[in-house]
Formats: C-alpha cells, structure tokens, sequence
C-alpha cells in the first residue's frame, strides 16, 4: 500500500507534465516589440475612438484578443483583414439581434455565440475575438443595451482603426509582412510550381493531409508549406554533414573596378567563359555584378542589328560606356561560413546564377556558381551512398 502512494505523486507529475505546454518559438527581442505594438494599438484605437465618438464606451473588450492574432499571430488565417472586420461586424450584428429579440439572457447568450460562429464560418471571415463580441452584446450590461445598434457602430470603428494600426505596425515596427502575402507567381509566368516545390511534399499531398485533418489549423497553408520545406532542409542538412561555402567556392575570382570599360567587361567574360563578374570598390567591398543579361538589356529593339548596337556600345567612350552604367546593384551575397544546404532556395527559387562569397569584414573571397553547388552536392551525396 505504502509503495503505492509513493508512486502516486510521479504518476500525478507525469499526468500534470503533458498538460504542460510546448516553449513559445519566439525571441526575447521579438516579445517586447511585440508588447509596444500592442500598446501603441490599443493605446491610439481608444483615444481616436474617444476623439470620435465623444463620450461612449472607447474600445470594446474583443479589441484586446485582436491584438494577440494581429501581432503575436500574424500570418494565422483568422488574423487577416477580412475575418478581423467582417467577424467582428457579423458578430456584434447577431449579438444585438439577439439580445432584441430573445427574451431570455442565457439562451439570447447561447444563440448569439452559435450563431456568430456559424455566419463566421459561412461568410470566411472566422475570427476568435468575434465570439466575445456577439456574448458582449448580450450581456454587456445597460450601456451595451442602450446603444442598440450603435454597439455595431463602435464595433465598426474599433475595427477599421485596429486593422489600420496593424497595417501600420506590423511593416514599419515588427518588420514584417501584414496581411499574409499571396504566394509569388511563376518567374517564367508558367504554371510550373517552384523547383523545390516539385520535389518532396508537393501541394496535393497538403490538400490530402488537411482534408484527412477534418479541422482548423491556426496557420495559412503557405506557412504549413514553407515549415515543411524548412524541415526537410534541415535533414538533408544533417545528413550531408557541415559543408560550408568555403570548402567548394571558387576562389581566383575575376573581377573589375566600376571605372573599367564596357569593352574590357565583355572581353573578360568571352575570355573565362562566365556569366558574370562582380565589381568590387577600393577596399574589395562588392558594388555590383555585370553579366550578359546586363549587357542585353542596353541592347533595345529586335534581333536585327544586333552585333552593329553591340560594338557601338562596346566602342563608347563616355561615362555611359562604364560597367558601372550597367551593373546590377545591390547583390545578394552570402558568408564564407554559410552552410550549402542554405544556398538552394537562392538558386532554385530565386532565379541567380553567381552569388558573391564575403568575409566576415564584406570583403569578397570568392564566387559560388549553379555549377560549383551542384557539384558539391554531388560529391557530398557520394560519399553520403
């Protein structure tokens, strides 16, 4: 009996430590710029509300659990411009009708509640903080009831300012992007899905995997896609092992000064037989690439000619005529000790050919082609076979 009640208390923790929740994946930096914007947000609504409206109630309740999606949560589906005004305003609508129309408190609270989340859910516009709006009309007190649907007014007006300030705040405080942006189309303006998304979980094996889920998940299908990609890439990182952008770059790496000419740039180019070159400054910092592509684009008009208009542009003398008339700038670049794994994305996805190596000071130390990383990542899954 003893030996039962000693293991009483472990068996109780062990129970307790599943209730426990997961840490939150959220930096101490990112928590207090969190915390400002949610007091700026709140802070300004109540007082422009107040400039507004004169002596009414400033800010309903369910502003404050807006505030939690639009800046701790700000990519979840349920905190975009539509569910955060359209909830709120089916919700307050069905809150005062019910609070009319239905006699008695709990049922006018059950009705309303039920159906602010039905019309919600109907209208695609979902959105928490909707539920306590739509039970605040009912049993928000004289105040509420006297407003009738003046409540959905404010309602209104709490809103409109929240989602301005969130607008506001997420881009030029949290550095973020508000609302959730659409997925980026086809470079080539094909229907093709981008390189990576054509290898691994593909969109229909999401589309499978929600169906088979059959209820809400708190994140965009974007972001469900991109936690996937990121983990996927992060095994092979493991198994490839710590390769890093030294270990494969190219190092003797040909470059030019801003000031060279357009007619030197082109000679070394069809002399070394790349694509591009950067052009570095006085100290090596990079200030620019100039490629073939920078050189066609100076080439206007049809294919006609087309060797007439390069020699004439090769043989100008004029400031024009520099590579720094035509380079690309800024330029991505990447550090020496960047692992491969992390290079992927900017050659499949967005499109580059060169990509500088820097120093830890910004100094160039070499050039990674698309042909120096598929040859590394053929190496590597060489020895990993």
């Amino acid at each position: 009996m003893l030996a039962r009640l000693n293991h009483f208390p472990a068996v109780l923790r062990g129970q307790l430590g599943r209730w426990w929740p997961e840490p939150l994946q959220i930096s101490r930096r990112e928590r207090l710029a969190v915390t400002l914007a949610t007091l700026l947000a709140i802070a300004a609504t109540g007082l422009l509300t107040h400039w507004l409206l004169g002596p009414a109630p400033m800010l309903v309740a369910s502003m404050g659990a807006a505030a939690v999606l639009l800046y701790v949560l700000p990519g979840s589906p349920l905190a975009q411009p539509w569910p955060l005004v359209g909830g709120h305003l089916v919700s307050a609508t069905i809150g005062v009708l019910c609070a009319h129309y239905v006699a008695m408190p709990a049922l006018a609270a059950g009705l309303a509640v039920a159906l602010a989340i039905f019309a919600m859910m109907l209208l695609r516009c979902l959105h928490p903080p909707g539920g306590a709006i739509a039970l605040n009309a009912v049993i928000g007190g004289p105040a509420v009831q006297a407003m009738g649907f003046g409540f959905v007014g404010l309602v209104a007006g709490n809103s409109l300012l929240m989602l301005l300030f969130a607008l506001l705040l997420n881009r030029y405080l949290l550095r973020r992007p508000y609302p959730r942006q659409l997925p980026a189309a086809s470079r080539h303006q094909t229907s093709d899905p981008s390189p990576l998304a054509r290898m691994g979980i593909r969109d229909d094996d999401v589309s499978a995997a929600l169906a088979g889920f059959n209820h809400l998940l708190d994140i965009s299908r974007e972001d469900l896609e991109q936690v996937m990609t990121l983990a996927e890439m992060h095994a092979y990182r493991r198994r490839l092992g710590d390769v890093r952008c030294r270990d494969f770059m190219t190092r003797d790496v040909v470059r030019l000064r801003p000031d060279a000419s357009l007619q030197e740039a082109w000679r070394l180019l069809r002399h070394h037989k790349v694509r591009a070159l950067p052009v570095t400054g006085e100290f090596g910092q990079v200030l620019g690439m100039v490629s073939l592509v920078d050189f066609l684009k100076r080439l206007d008009g049809t294919p006609e000619g087309l060797r007439e208009r390069l020699a004439r542009l090769l043989g100008g003398r004029s400031a024009v005529n520099r590579v720094a008339a035509i380079m690309s700038s800024p330029v991505v670049s990447v550090r020496e000790d960047m692992h491969l794994v992390e290079l992927v994305p900017l050659f499949a996805e967005r499109g580059l050919h060169h990509v500088p190596v820097l120093r830890t000071d910004g100094t160039l130390v070499g050039m990674i082609s698309q042909s120096d990383l598929i040859a590394a990542l053929f190496r590597d899954r060489l020895h990993v076979a």
